[in-house]
């Protein structure tokens, strides 16, 4: 046996040294690999099962620096509108990790901008779609320090996060010491990148689909429309606001074909359109048709309707508006603008009869009062002026429906014009014609006061209650009450009625009620089931509602057929006082004290009559025809009064002739007369300086108690 030398052993030993090292070195690096491999698996393994994004970042955090040669990791995403990187995630060993919520990634509220492209080692690796590596911080141009950032950074490493060949974002991973980052580093965060795009893409859009069915959801949920998916025309599913109006629970609805809630009918609204939306297609414009609901009652909507894709099906998703509120709005304004429209045709019609009747009313009192006692003529004159006065009544109703016929407001309390009227002939009358009508008041002993005009307010008060007296033929009860009533919140009904504080006035009979038809026509002039001539004029129920229009009020009407109606009319209060009566005066104290005055009107007969009048008191009266006579009149002369119409045409009114004037003799006193109301130019003449207003036709007592008032004043 040879044996071996000792320099041979020597070699042999080094060779087997060198060879376990390499064997020690290839197993550790095989091992490094195993590890980066389990690692690896590790990472997709647990986001594969991760839909939190919240979730996913920590973990890819955790994982990273506590596996791995980063000391320092952090996530960035790219806002495409802003061209801008954004931080979402950072971490350093043994800190807390700091982790954007899902949904400021969505409304970036709050996040920290970073790098754009080319800036910086992230903004190059976004840029060209590579791993950066940095391996001495100190000594590189592209290194970009963030002055928020406390961490030590040496070496750097930017890896891109790419989807589909697009760089979603950047991974950042960093050491406090330079040279720390091999190539297989850099080979392997860039296979953890791939798992770490796919994680934080995957999560986002799960995350993302969420939000948005839950804000969808949200608003579903709260909308004010129902909101319905129809799937081989049964309903799949349905927000609450659709269960509401439809009156059927989901449970219901499953199993309900959509169809069988439409009014399908020949005689139904839009069935071409239904028919279209059955067939599940698209409709371009909203229609409208009436739905059938559990109770039975037809409810007019508004659909809008798209098909989609619902569960892999064709489905239909629509809206459907309950339109009842806006119909009732509609019928009001309707309402209104047809009562507008026949009082304006109504207010024409009485300022002419106005000046007509100034002859059967003015001259038959002028005529009394030159005639004897004992003249037979009496009589006859006598019916001819109160023919002309009951005329005047119908014209008042008239100009109380165009809303013009409300002279002056003054402080009211309603009790008091309610009693007044319950001891009147016109009551004792009526109780006369319906004996077996009963009449129950219930008044309201500390009633607040209303703004308004009693006269009306009387008139509306008789037409209500002769109103009740006449639907119950074979007898029946009334019973008229009042009331301080606060209105917190608007109520809709047949009128709207706006909060605030009123006073309620309601009129209720058990009499024969009023149908829905009728309902629509009630405060129409001349719509009446009376006998004409008999019963009313036809205005009875127009002049109501002109008095609460022209008292700012508001009025609601309920009534079932065969067992009544009941009408409450609400008017705003005032903190104001009732003003003291003052005594009345006898003709005497309207006589003349030697005053000169101007009549100007337009009407001859107008003219005449107040002309007549004011002589008849003793007064030295001039008379015009026009504004402009009036102004070339009082240029050379002068006059203690002016009678001024206010409607003059053609020409000036009224209120122009009273300015022109006001130049030449500024203290000018006036009175003002019209066959309307106290119109806004009216109002503009008297904060002038004119005096009181009076209305056509007048008799003797109101307009010299009108013309003495304002030469005395």
């Amino acid at each position: 046996m040879i044996e071996m030398t000792e320099e041979r052993r020597n070699e042999l030993e080094h060779e087997n040294r060198l060879l376990r090292e390499q064997i020690r070195e290839v197993q550790n690096r095989f091992e490094d690999k195993i590890a980066e491999l389990s690692m690896v698996r590790e990472i997709g393994m647990a986001l594969l099962h991760v839909r939190s994004f919240e979730r996913a970042c920590q973990l890819i955090l955790d994982v990273i620096i506590n596996n791995t040669i980063a000391r320092n990791c952090s996530l960035m995403l790219m806002d495409d509108d802003k061209n801008q990187l954004f931080l979402v995630a950072a971490a350093e060993p043994g800190k807390n990790t700091y982790v954007v919520e899902a949904r400021k990634v969505f409304s970036k509220e709050g996040v920290c901008y970073n790098f754009r492209p080319e800036k910086g080692a992230a903004g190059r690796a976004l840029l060209e779609k590579r791993p950066v590596l940095i391996q001495d911080t100190k000594n590189s141009s592209l290194f970009a320090s963030q002055s928020k950032s406390r961490a030590k950074i040496g070496s750097l490493l930017s890896v891109p996060l790419m989807v589909e060949n697009k760089t979603i974002g950047i991974l950042n991973l960093s050491h406090a010491d330079a040279n720390i980052f091999e190539a297989n580093d850099v080979n392997f965060f860039n296979i953890i990148a791939n798992f770490v795009a796919l994680s934080v893409h995957s999560t986002l859009n799960y995350e993302n689909l969420q939000y948005s069915e839950a804000k969808y959801r949200t608003l579903s949920e709260n909308s004010n429309d129902g909101i319905a998916i129809i799937v081989d025309k049964l309903h799949v599913y349905a927000n609450p606001k659709y269960q509401e109006i439809t009156g059927y629970s989901i449970d219901d609805l499953e199993r309900i074909p959509f169809e069988t809630l439409l009014d399908t009918s020949e005689t139904g609204t839009n069935i071409h359109l239904i028919r279209s939306l059955l067939k599940n297609e698209s409709m371009n414009r909203p229609f409208e048709v009436q739905l059938r609901g559990r109770s039975g009652k037809k409810i007019d909507i508004e659909i809008n309707a798209s098909p989609i894709i619902y569960s892999g099906k064709t489905a239909l998703i629509i809206s459907v508006r309950d339109l009842t509120d806006r119909k009732i709005l509609e019928r009001q304004l309707q309402r209104a603008q047809k009562m507008e429209a026949i009082g304006t045709l109504a207010g024409g019609v009485a300022h002419d009869l106005n000046n007509i009747l100034a002859g059967l009313v003015s001259y038959p009192e002028l005529l009394l009062l030159d005639l004897a006692k004992d003249s037979p003529l009496r009589k006859p004159i006598l019916t001819i002026k109160e023919s002309g006065q009951k005329a005047a009544t119908i014209v008042q109703d008239l100009l109380t429906l165009v809303r013009r016929g409300v002279a002056a407001m003054e402080v009211v309390n309603l009790t008091g014009v309610i009693s007044e009227y319950l001891i009147s002939p016109e009551y004792e009358k009526l109780k006369d014609f319906h004996p077996s009508v009963k009449l129950e008041a219930d008044l309201e002993a500390d009633l607040l006061n209303i703004l308004g005009s009693p006269v009306h307010l009387s008139k509306a008060v008789m037409n209500l209650v002769s109103n009740a007296a006449e639907a119950m033929p074979e007898g029946g009860e009334i019973s008229i009450s009042t009331e301080n009533r606060y209105i917190d919140r608007a109520i809709r009904g047949y009128d709207h009625i706006e909060g605030g504080d009123y006073v309620v006035l309601t009129v209720s009979d058990t009499g024969v009620g009023i149908s829905t038809e009728e309902m629509e026509r009630i405060f129409e002039p001349f719509y009446t089931k009376k006998v004409m001539g008999r019963s009313g004029t036809g205005l009875g129920m127009a002049v109501v509602w002109g008095t609460v229009k022209d008292h700012r009020g508001y009025i609601d009407v309920q009534s079932t057929q065969g067992r009544g109606t009941t009408f409450t009319l609400y008017f705003p209060v005032t903190r104001k006082e009732v003003a003291k009566e003052k005594p009345s005066r006898s003709i005497e104290g309207y006589m003349a004290k030697g005053e000169s005055i101007l009549v100007v009107d337009d009407v001859k007969e107008q003219k005449e009559i107040a002309s007549r009048i004011l002589k008849r008191l003793g007064y030295s009266v001039t008379s015009v025809l026009s504004g402009e006579e009036a102004v070339d009149y009082l240029k050379d002369n002068s006059a203690d009064l002016l009678v001024l119409d206010m409607i003059m045409e053609p020409g000036i009114d009224g209120l122009e002739t009273y300015k022109r004037i006001l130049k030449c003799h500024p203290k000018q006193k006036a009175i003002i007369v019209s066959g309307f109301s106290e119109t806004d130019r009216v109002k503009k003449a008297r904060r002038l300086g004119a005096g009181a207003y009076i209305r056509k036709p007048f008799l003797l007592e109101n307009i010299g108690k009108a013309v003495r008032d304002e030469l005395d004043r």
